[in-house]
């Protein structure tokens, strides 16, 4: 396991530690959901690009509409 050191302002980092608490996880569980999140983004997006250089729409419309519910939850 890697890890990160990351240097924010005060004030910005007691929000974050707020927030944690609040869902009931560390800071760094908390920054390892955010990790995962940017990683399906861009995942998602790499997809998109390559269905739409295919010239697919359909597919790289299915991979938004997939996108789009799974961050309205």
């Amino acid at each position: 396991m890697g890890t990160l050191t990351i240097r924010i302002p005060d004030d910005k980092h007691a929000r974050l530690k707020t927030l944690a608490s609040s869902r009931g996880l560390s800071l760094n569980k908390l920054f390892e959901e955010f990790s995962t999140q940017a990683i399906a983004e861009s995942d998602a997006y790499a997809r998109f690009q390559a269905y739409a250089a295919q010239g697919d729409r359909e597919q790289g419309l299915a991979v938004l509409d997939k996108l789009d519910k799974h961050f309205a939850k």
